[in-house]
């Protein structure tokens, strides 16, 4: 089993910054890729961001490429996600989810955080 909590989430103004934040728990947490989704009220949840069990390979939505960093240090299983340039239509919910392979749909998913909630303001 592996526990995921997110944090980091609030109210920023468009144009701004915020850094996310996912601790893992469980022996195997390590072994895991880790991932970002989000989902906007009334949409379906979309994949954001993704890393590789040992950070070597990173994969994003093209609509975030160059804007999101996604990484990882496994000595605090913890995964982040550094979002700059926000947009007021990227206001969600953005949940922190593990894979056992480099994966981009949810159903492909073995576990998922509760969510942490992004707000930006026009």
């Amino acid at each position: 089993q592996v526990q995921l909590v997110e944090s980091g989430g609030g109210l920023v103004q468009a144009g701004g910054s915020l850094r996310l934040s996912c601790v893992a728990s469980g022996r195997t947490a390590s072994n895991y890729a880790m991932n970002w989704f989000r989902q906007a009220p009334g949409k379906e949840r979309e994949f954001v961001a993704g890393i590789s069990w040992n950070g070597a390979s990173t994969y994003y939505a093209d609509s975030v490429k160059g804007r999101f960093t996604i990484s990882r240090d496994n000595a605090k299983n913890t995964v982040y996600l550094q979002m700059n340039s926000l947009k007021p239509e990227e206001t969600a919910v953005y949940y922190c989810a593990a894979s056992p392979f480099e994966r981009v749909r949810p159903s492909s998913m073995n576990y998922w955080g509760k969510g942490t909630l992004v707000t930006v303001s026009s």
